[in-house]
């Protein structure tokens, strides 16, 4: 009686084992691609070296299905960095309309010096912005 209800049990914890990794409640990326930054908030135009300083951008996104992805980070120059914002797109049920989220870069230079910033805002315009590191 014991090894049959002990096989009993065994088979009930093993089925809803199975059944709870059948989870299809996600959702999947379909694709990436660019989205413009529409501002930037910088709270310290002049901040120590080796400080952090929490850099927001806001982007609006055209439907709830899409989100922030990621940053494109690129040191063109010692001093000069260019930002892109990148957004997903997934698979399932899209909320009515658009909305604006903010997102972060945290910057933390190693030197002092005048650090320009051109973030991407669609086609050829860049918004600029300086921070002094003394």
């Amino acid at each position: 009686m014991k090894k049959l209800l002990r096989l009993a049990f065994c088979a009930l914890f093993l089925g809803l084992f199975l059944i709870s990794c059948d989870d299809d409640d996600y959702q999947t990326v379909e694709s990436v691609d660019k989205i413009k930054i529409d501002s930037v908030k910088i709270v310290k135009d002049t901040m120590d070296v080796f400080s952090i300083q929490h850099i927001k951008t806001y982007s609006t996104y055209p439907s709830h299905c899409e989100g922030f992805y990621g940053y494109d980070y690129v040191y063109d120059t010692k001093f000069d960095r260019t930002v892109t914002s990148y957004k997903y797109r997934s698979s399932g049920p899209c909320g009515q309309g658009s909305y604006t989220a903010a997102s972060q870069i945290n910057f933390s230079p190693q030197q002092t010096g005048t650090y320009t910033f051109r973030f991407w805002n669609g086609g050829n315009n860049w918004i600029t912005k300086t921070i002094v590191v003394e």
